[in-house]
């Protein structure tokens, strides 16, 4: 393969990791509820909070210079016999705050924002209650050098698939760079994170359901099976295009779907303050 395809072919595995980063980033169950709608003739842009790993209570701000707006918020623990609490949202210059009180991690909290201009005609700004993921503080050391070596891991398994489909002679030693920052990211720095964010090193299975352990752990043994193929049989190079597209459909999951959280239900209802 010439120097020229080679730089060329890199650089579209690049472009296509960035491609699946920024869909990460816009997916998932733990990224913020945006929109906007109409309150009394004013338009309201909101972004609402769905994860929160800092030391407190997490604050819930939806920004309108409309001073005539006001707001309540209701809540209640996720997957708990609960009643609804409710708090007045308190104005803060061109802002509406209330605070949802903190949960352990992985504890989760339901929670919806109502606007109006009159105390009786207040509406939800959402079509569905918002549910918010409580995480311990993950380090930045850990955290940094895991979300690289992932996505390091697509950059070289889309290299890969694109040497099959050029007929490169590198396809095992991509393959083999692939499986091992797989292995860095998922399998070493992946069950670090877990535990600070979330108590535990490892839920997936044999030990539980979480969806990005166990979509971690099948590609993988994937991506074993492909190198072993490879290595005992080096012209059966497709075995890395189905390993590539097993990664890929992993990384189309959104993140942190059916991931940790606690059970509140054989748990003391909370108190709940009312209108």
């Amino acid at each position: 393969m010439s120097k020229s395809k080679n730089i060329i072919l890199w650089v579209v595995a690049v472009v296509f990791m960035v491609v699946i980063a920024i869909y990460q980033r816009s997916t998932g169950p733990t990224y913020p509820e945006k929109g906007k709608v109409d309150v009394g003739g004013t338009t309201v842009e909101f972004s609402l909070p769905r994860s929160f790993g800092d030391p407190g209570d997490c604050p819930v701000t939806v920004v309108n210079e409309d001073r005539s707006i006001i707001g309540k918020m209701k809540y209640k623990r996720f997957k708990s016999h609960d009643e609804w609490s409710i708090v007045d949202m308190e104005r803060r210059g061109d802002s509406l705050v209330a605070y949802i009180p903190s949960q352990p991690p992985a504890g989760k909290v339901q929670y919806e924002v109502l606007l109006g201009k009159q105390d009786d005609l207040l509406k939800s700004i959402t079509k569905n209650d918002v549910v918010m993921r409580y995480k311990g503080y993950v380090p930045t050391y850990f955290l940094i050098p895991h979300v690289l070596a992932m996505f390091l891991a697509m950059v070289f398994s889309t290299r890969a698939a694109l040497e099959v489909l050029f007929k490169g002679s590198k396809v095992f030693k991509l393959a083999l760079w692939t499986t091992i920052l797989f292995f860095i990211g998922g399998f070493m720095l992946g069950p670090i994170i877990q535990w600070y964010a979330f108590g535990d090193f490892w839920t997936g299975l044999p030990f539980g359901t979480d969806l990005t352990d166990n979509k971690t752990l099948i590609s993988f043994v994937t991506w074993l099976l492909a190198l072993w193929r490879l290595k005992r049989h080096p012209e059966q190079t497709w075995w890395a295009l189905i390993a590539a597209g097993v990664l890929l459909a992993i990384y189309l999951i959104p993140h942190s779907v059916l991931g940790s959280e606690l059970d509140f239900t054989t748990e003391t209802p909370t108190p709940t303050n009312k209108f």
